[in-house]
């Protein structure tokens, strides 16, 4: 099996460890029917429907 020559540097693992490990945090859009922030593949709370289709219900507090 092959091996590396030359130990990698602590900059260089570090540089190419930042990449990895970025990634968004709380990636949000916005709902197609009330047009609330809901996160990817989750249904919305703010009206309870998924992919324009009603899925739940949501309780008014009036």
């Amino acid at each position: 099996m092959a091996q590396p020559k030359r130990r990698t540097s602590k900059s260089k693992r570090r540089m190419r460890q930042a990449n990895t490990l970025k990634h968004p945090l709380n990636a949000t859009s916005t709902c197609s029917q009330c047009g609330a922030p809901v996160q990817p593949h989750r249904v919305c709370t703010g009206c309870g429907t998924y992919r324009g289709r009603q899925v739940m219900t949501v309780a008014v507090d009036e």
